[in-house]
């Protein structure tokens, strides 16, 4: 019995310290003539106005969608609340949320089949959603304490296409980049090869295909580009946690940083 209530007492100061964690991430709204996005906002420990820290855009999956301002930060927020990662990563950290009855890429989705079949509408204007979370990033990355020569943009699932569609629409904007168990056509990658991105995706994925992310990285090789790419040989969707495990996954991405030319 006394096992029990300390066993029951240490979930229940788990969940009270990752609840306040979670509160680190601010609740924001984006406004834009009529249409609104909600996002959550980290910024760094001891932050300051007269300081330059990079700025990471988190694209969460469709699991996520909605309109609380808090699911979007079930998968990946963890990672960036650790308070070791954040003395040694400082950075502005973007959670949007997605509404439920959008997307972040503009694709065609039959969820009848399994895997999902995608289509993807590459000569589309993008969705709401996605044009919303670029104005967002205009605004932001404005902001005097923000270094424009380090922005990432990167997400998972939905959010792993809509990474994808965000380097394909703004190939000039970010340093790096990366995709866990995403999708997107490969011919669009000449848009972005320059880019640095590191590939996620679980071999036995059956809600994403993981040919999608093969056939992103052949395009790429072919493309003159180095990406760097774990296929998991034991995880199904949820490859993201693998991903998050890697040890020099942030030291990578916030080790990339590009060159700002006069007109951006």
């Amino acid at each position: 019995m006394r096992n029990r209530i300390l066993l029951a007492f240490c979930i229940l100061f788990a969940w009270v310290i990752n609840a306040q964690d979670k509160s680190d991430f601010i609740k924001e709204t984006f406004i834009s003539q009529s249409d609104t996005l909600n996002y959550r906002i980290l910024y760094p420990e001891n932050f300051s106005e007269t300081e330059s820290y990079p700025l990471l855009l988190f694209l969460h999956g469709a699991g996520e969608r909605g309109s609380d301002n808090e699911s979007q930060l079930t998968h990946g927020s963890s990672q960036f609340l650790d308070s070791l990662k954040r003395k040694e990563f400082p950075a502005v950290i973007i959670f949007p949320q997605c509404p439920k009855d959008d997307y972040w890429a503009n694709v065609n989705v039959d969820r009848s089949t399994k895997p999902l079949t995608i289509t993807f509408k590459t000569d589309s204007e993008p969705t709401k959603a996605l044009h919303l979370v670029e104005k967002l990033l205009d605004s932001i990355k404005n902001q005097p304490f923000i270094a424009k020569n380090r922005l990432y943009v990167g997400g998972l699932s939905m959010g792993g296409m809509g990474t994808y569609e965000m380097l394909y629409r703004n190939p000039n904007t970010f340093a790096a980049a990366f995709a866990i168990c995403g999708a997107a056509e490969p011919a669009t990658v000449k848009a972005y090869a320059n880019t640095p991105l590191w590939v996620f995706h679980g071999a036995q994925d059956d809600v994403v295909n993981p040919q999608y992310s093969v056939n992103i990285v052949n395009a790429l090789l072919k493309a003159g580009a180095h990406p760097r790419f774990n296929l998991y040989d034991t995880a199904n969707h949820n490859s993201w946690d693998s991903a998050f495990a890697e040890p020099d996954f942030l030291s990578w991405l916030f080790s990339h940083s590009k060159t700002i030319t006069s007109n951006e």
